[in-house]
């Protein structure tokens, strides 16, 4: 079973959420606004973090970027429909993944199942050797660590299942949609945003921009590749 924190301002979403979730097995905690929501993981220090992007007081956005200050935790934003600019700013803040509401149960706990998976088993090690070296960076998959200049480079379970899936194929390129459905387990036609948001903070805590890419390399029309050094 796993611990859901649900940060959620509306009454009757928050409830409605709530009971789905707990219908479907997890152990849910809430809170009404992000100041709350901090407290509470503290103390209840959940598996995963479902939080609503508009709060009162401290905005779902800051809530986002002060976990990823400290922590990896999974984290799935809930967005009104058709809040494409909120999607993306929040995938780029730091979240794994997003549901719009309303809220589906359902859907809602596969997504919350799906992190949950990427987190506990990102890539299986197969055959690969256990510390791989590419310059600077070195990929350690069995431990699941990364780190760049011999400094361990904390990466959330979306940016560290995208590195070790890119860079168990040297050269080899990958669609958007071949990483959604390896990543995101997204067998469906995804939504890409999740791919380049989380491309996006994958190179820049390696260090990377998209005009100057060292390891992770855009190829134009077609998708991304993992350029070894």
């Amino acid at each position: 079973m796993s611990r859901v924190l649900l940060i959620e301002d509306d009454d009757s979403v928050r409830r409605a959420v709530e009971l789905g979730l707990r219908r479907q097995g997890h152990e849910v905690r809430t809170a009404m606004t992000g100041e709350d929501g901090l407290l509470r993981m503290v103390s209840f220090r959940p598996d995963v973090l479902v939080l609503d992007l508009m709060l009162p007081g401290m905005a779902g956005l800051d809530v986002c970027r002060r976990v990823r200050e400290t922590d990896q935790l999974p984290i799935i934003i809930v967005t009104a429909k058709g809040d494409d600019v909120d999607v993306v700013v929040g995938l780029e803040a730091g979240a794994d993944d997003y549901v719009v509401k309303p809220v589906r149960a359902r859907v809602l706990d596969a997504r919350i199942r799906a992190v949950l998976r990427r987190a506990d088993a990102p890539v299986p090690a197969g055959a690969a050797p256990r510390v791989e070296s590419h310059g600077s960076l070195s990929i350690d998959r069995t431990g699941l660590a990364v780190a760049r200049h011999g400094e361990p480079v904390l990466l959330a379970p979306s940016e560290l299942r995208l590195l070790l899936t890119l860079s168990a194929s040297p050269g080899q390129v990958f669609s958007r949609q071949q990483l959604l459905e390896a990543v995101w387990e997204h067998s469906y036609h995804g939504d890409i945003r999740l791919v380049d948001a989380c491309v996006k903070r994958l190179r820049a805590k390696l260090g990377e921009s998209r005009t100057e890419p060292r390891c992770v390399e855009t190829v134009r029309g077609f998708g991304y590749r993992f350029r070894p050094a």
